[in-house]
């Protein structure tokens, strides 16, 4: 049998540990990057503790530069690995990426005793780091597709919800009245919402007989707004059904994913694919 193979150039290769998965240079860099971003989250979370800071703080700040430089070089990375930069610069998570990036750069710029405040606030963009879990989580696509499909359900569910929430509040209403602090007919259905989800925060409360006997009406038909929308996603998620023949190859000039294992061009721009 014939063999042929094609030389594959740097950038195919990066964009290949980068975007991809199925190889274990692709394992490996995703595994890395998702204890990195781990990492960076408790640096951000230990920094918030005053006595953490104050005892540890240089050691923290080289930790989250050590970190910067590293997404940083990632963000690059994946910028000169596709053939069009700006896609996947004002993509979502291109703009994650970006914003979890830059405010220890900020650092340089916002400088003096008047700036503290702000940078303090730009420093929390460090949060972000945690929305590139996304990525790497697999299930997560499927949940997003079963969500939509079940978002006109959901809607006429939750509108639902809400005209049975204004019944019994003006009903809670005319019961109690205001003697018993349902002053109104919106504070009487901010209760009614507050007892249907079963929050319950006890600021306005029943006191008549007839309105404690509705308010237990209230609560157990709470558990159905939990239950409804739950059973909804469920069979979405049942009904859905993604190829397994798939992988993770990431098309090098749209970016899409979820390729079958055999496609040698992209299903949605047509360019041509990794080797």
């Amino acid at each position: 049998m014939e063999k042929t193979a094609k030389k594959i150039s740097w950038r195919e290769k990066i964009h290949e540990i980068i975007y991809e998965a199925d190889t274990p240079e692709g394992k490996l860099f995703d595994v890395i990057l998702l204890i990195t971003i781990i990492a960076s989250i408790l640096l951000v979370m230990l920094e918030s503790v005053e006595s953490i800071d104050f005892k540890y703080h240089d050691y923290l700040n080289i930790g989250e530069w050590i970190i910067t430089i590293f997404f940083s070089i990632e963000y690059i990375l994946r910028i000169i690995s596709i053939k069009k930069p700006l896609k996947y610069v004002f993509s979502f998570y291109g703009i994650i990426d970006l914003l979890s990036t830059i405010p220890m750069y900020l650092t340089f710029i916002l400088v003096g005793s008047h700036s503290l405040v702000a940078l303090r606030a730009l420093r929390l963009l460090r949060v972000f780091r945690i929305l590139k879990l996304a990525r790497y989580t697999g299930a997560s696509e499927k949940l997003t597709l079963a969500m939509r499909a079940s978002k006109a359900k959901i809607s006429v569910f939750l509108f639902f919800i809400v005209i049975v929430c204004i019944i019994l509040g003006t009903v809670m209403y005319m019961v109690e009245g205001q003697e018993n602090g349902f002053t109104n007919i919106p504070k009487s259905i901010y209760w009614a919402i507050v007892t249907l989800t079963t929050v319950g925060f006890g600021d306005i409360a029943p006191q008549t007989p007839l309105g404690q006997l509705i308010a237990s009406v209230i609560m157990i038909l709470g558990y159905a707004v939990i239950a409804i929308p739950t059973g909804i996603v469920s069979s979405e998620l049942t009904k859905s059904t993604l190829n397994e023949d798939v992988n993770t190859q990431s098309c090098p000039n749209c970016l899409k994913e979820k390729h079958k294992d055999n496609a040698i061009y992209c299903y949605n721009c047509g360019s041509v694919l990794n080797p």
